[in-house]
Order: structure tokens, then C-alpha cells, then sequence
């Protein structure tokens, strides 16, 4: 399938986005949704007073961080087909097969595995230097590729 997706935006004269835009995204992203984060529960952060209070913090907001990045992933990726931080590096992810913005389901099911392969140690973002299409576990479900915007 890899073949068919790089054959296919060869043809449409569309270029892989490179790994080093990808990552510089990644890390826009996450820094966004830090600063997000940390405004939303800005109180409970301003009453802790030592890392170990912090680390518990966090701990226990676990759950609304995750659910943070999903809901960012998804909204981002299905209305705009990019997040901002790949909209900084010129970048945009869209579907293999129609070569368009991802629908809803699929940029939900992206954001949800996307957090599933940070959970696994990266594993599901290594998964792109394997493959032709420079696809990972994400974009492998949801069956999207991260291209150059034209």
C-alpha cells in the first residue's frame, strides 16, 4: 500500500513532508498544548508549591491532558487538515485516498492512536522511518499521509 500512496502523490506531483518539519511541528504542538493546559488549571497549579506537588498535580489530571490532546488533534486536523504547529512548517495532512482534509472519524481515530504511540514510547512515530510513505501508527489507522502544502 505504501508503493500505491507515494505512487499515487508522485502522479499528483505532491512531496512527503520531511521528518525534520514534522518533529519541529510535533514540538510547536506540544508546546501549545502545555501553555493550554496550564492555563486551563492555572489555579491548581499556582497552589502547588514544590515539584513533588506539581508531579502529583499532573499526575492526576492525567486523564484531562490526554483528552486535551485528542480534542486539539482532532478539531485541528479534520477542520483545517493541519495542526498549527504544521501549519507553521507548511505542512498538511491529508487523506491517502482522496487526497483532501481527513473526514471527522478519521481525524479522531489519528488523534486517539497518535497518543497511543507517544504512550509507546514513540514507537508509533519511529514507525515512519520504516515505511516509504513516511507513515506512522496514526497515519497508518486513519489512513493519512503528511505531505508539503503546494
Amino acid at each position: 500500500m505504501n508503493t500505491d500512496v507515494v505512487e499515487k502523490l508522485e502522479r499528483e506531483n505532491i512531496s512527503l513532508a520531511s521528518f525534520s518539519k514534522r518533529i519541529y511541528a510535533y514540538c510547536v504542538d506540544e508546546v501549545l498544548i502545555s501553555i493550554l493546559f496550564m492555563a486551563i488549571y492555572w489555579d491548581a497549579f499556582n497552589t502547588a508549591n514544590t515539584y513533588e506537588q506539581v508531579m502529583t498535580l499532573v499526575s492526576s489530571l492525567i486523564w484531562q491532558l490526554i483528552v486535551l490532546k485528542i480534542l486539539y488533534q482532532t478539531f485541528f486536523t479534520w477542520y483545517y487538515g493541519a495542526s498549527l504547529g504544521k501549519m507553521a512548517f507548511k505542512i498538511v495532512c491529508i487523506d491517502a485516498q482522496i487526497l483532501d482534509k481527513p473526514s471527522f472519524m478519521a481525524s479522531l481515530s489519528r488523534a486517539m492512536m497518535r497518543v497511543v504511540g507517544e504512550v509507546c514510547f514513540y514507537l508509533g512515530f519511529a514507525w515512519a522511518f520504516g515505511n516509504e510513505a513516511r507513515q506512522t501508527w496514526h497515519d497508518k489507522i486513519a489512513r493519512t499521509v503528511v505531505v508539503d502544502v503546494l
